[in-house]
């Protein structure tokens, strides 16, 4: 143990020394963007503006989720859910219940949620389930439905004021590829929505920034935002928090940069007082 302990301060001094750190970062940057996997994410730089991270991806790849590789991931998503899944299908089934019938979907790819949901979650008979995504993925996704949608409820659109009024905003794992805040996005529409239902949020205990995700297909630029900005921002439009809970299985680690990786997401339900 001793023996490790100081081979790794050794490489850990070593990969402070300007020279040895470029050296290694460089191969890193190689890394990232040769990565194709599918099967887990990677992640490079730290970076004050979304314009300023998608400057720093390699022209030789593909950007975003408007393309037909990213359209035609997450297939298997729809058959089944995971256990970050269930406080989000929990809080479905109380708002249905208590009346709730129309769902705008953030960045919900082909309905990823509305297809896998519908095993255990019971749906009103009248659910409007809106889903925005990018145009490749809306295709793809109007196509899927077209064969798999046996409710019929689930439609597509590429305009954000689509939101305005619906009773559940709905966004899992969506946010942190914005452009734009949440609060901004709320913040265009003429009636608010009455409750976000949020999941697989990157929350920083206290800095925003963004960084660049590879997920295998294409590489994203991928905003992280204080615990502060991102409670305060939703608080100024008036959002009470009702409940939050952890997602440890997933996290965000930046070579490099250890105080801006994280070990686990947050997922979150507001209401906004009336």
């Amino acid at each position: 143990m001793a023996v490790h302990s100081t081979l790794h301060t050794v490489r850990e001094r070593a990969a402070s020394l300007p020279a040895i750190r470029h050296w290694l970062e460089a191969r890193y940057a190689r890394e990232f963007f040769a990565h194709s996997a599918l099967t887990h994410n990677m992640y490079r730089g730290v970076f004050e503006t979304f314009a300023q991270a998608q400057a720093s991806i390699a022209q030789t790849r593909p950007s975003g989720y408007d393309n037909t590789p990213s359209a035609e991931l997450y297939r298997e998503r729809t058959r089944r859910v995971y256990i970050n899944d269930y406080p989000a299908m929990l809080w479905f089934s109380k708002l249905f219940e208590a009346g709730c019938t129309s769902v705008f979907d953030l960045g919900g790819h082909i309905g990823i949620a509305y297809y896998a949901y519908q095993r255990y979650v019971t749906f009103p008979e009248e659910i409007a389930w809106r889903v925005l995504d990018v145009p490749a993925v809306n295709v793809a996704g109007a196509a899927w439905a077209s064969q798999h949608d046996n409710l019929g409820r689930l439609t597509f659109t590429a305009h954000r004021d689509d939101a305005d009024g619906v009773d559940i905003f709905f966004a899992a794992g969506s946010l942190q590829y914005l452009d734009y805040t949440l609060a901004d996005l709320l913040g265009g529409l003429q009636t608010l929505p009455r409750y976000l239902l949020l999941n697989s949020v990157p929350i920083h205990p206290s800095a925003s920034y963004f960084t660049v995700q590879n997920m295998g297909t294409a590489c994203c630029p991928y905003r992280i935002t204080s615990e502060r900005d991102f409670l305060h921002g939703l608080k100024a439009l008036g959002y009470v928090l009702r409940d939050r809970w952890e997602n440890p299985h997933r996290s965000c680690v930046i070579p490099f940069h250890d105080d801006r990786s994280l070990d686990r997401y947050f997922g979150f339900c507001f209401e906004r007082e009336t």
